[in-house]
């Protein structure tokens, strides 16, 4: 199965600890919000559900810690 991966800004408090965890798929941007990216770039507009991104092979474990590591509790995983 197939998982895809998404950030609500909304609730991002900013502390990027994703971005340590999973530097592949997540990043901290300037406005002090992480937001998800893949190859095409950064899911930043729109942020949210819309900017969604497919979990590569090898980084669903990393995906999965730094969900559970957020403060925010702010990554949502979901099947695709």
């Amino acid at each position: 199965m197939s998982y895809s991966v998404w950030i609500d800004q909304d609730l991002c408090t900013g502390d990027g600890i994703c971005a340590e965890i999973a530097p592949d798929i997540f990043v901290l941007l300037d406005d002090g919000l992480a937001y998800v990216k893949d190859g095409s770039g950064v899911k930043k507009d729109p942020g949210g559900p819309q900017g969604i991104v497919a979990i590569p092979d090898g980084s669903l474990d990393a995906v999965i810690e730094a969900a559970e590591e957020c403060p925010g509790e702010c990554i949502f995983i979901e099947p695709s």
